[in-house]
């Protein structure tokens, strides 16, 4: 009985958690696009400079140098060049791709900065979307094996220390 407690718990819980990543998706994705934007002004404002000093975006990176300030900016500016194309990659697999497509492409979520900004403008709901109730069903499925699995690992010495006696 109390084992079913607690696996009706854990299902209750995964079912209420995965149930919202429909939606944080959602709010990740906006601003995974809003970061793609604003570090895109900045590679393209770079590349700008570069190719007015006649130089490739290689050549006017290899040229910051020479000052501690100078090997910072450009090493910044390599960070941000590659996260552009990082981001401008995740955007374009996620972009136009619903919860479940989304879902399969989760490993694509990985940016700390947007994935904190995101969380921190997201408010939990009840889903009542059919990807909500999707992702709920398969949360409360999860929640209760892995619960009832958990569980039972905690048992097994107990039981089979019954069982010899």
């Amino acid at each position: 009985m109390i084992l079913r407690s607690m696996a009706l718990a854990g299902g209750l819980f995964g079912a209420a958690t995965t149930s919202q990543f429909p939606e944080y998706s959602q709010q990740y994705l906006q601003r995974l696009g809003g970061a793609v934007d604003a570090l895109g002004q900045v590679v393209a404002d770079f590349d700008a400079s570069a190719a007015a000093s006649d130089l490739s975006r290689e050549d006017a990176l290899a040229q910051m140098q020479g000052t501690a300030f100078l090997e910072r900016r450009g090493a910044d500016m390599a960070r941000s060049i590659n996260r552009h194309a990082r981001l401008q990659s995740d955007l374009a697999v996620l972009q136009g791709q619903g919860p479940f497509m989304r879902a399969y492409h989760a490993a694509r979520f990985t940016d700390p900065e947007i994935a904190q900004a995101a969380w921190q403008a997201y408010k939990p709901a009840v889903p009542l979307s059919f990807a909500g109730l999707s992702f709920a069903g398969v949360g409360f499925v999860l929640g209760g094996l892995g619960v009832g699995l958990i569980a039972g690992l905690v048992r097994a010495p107990f039981r089979r220390r019954r069982e010899t006696a």
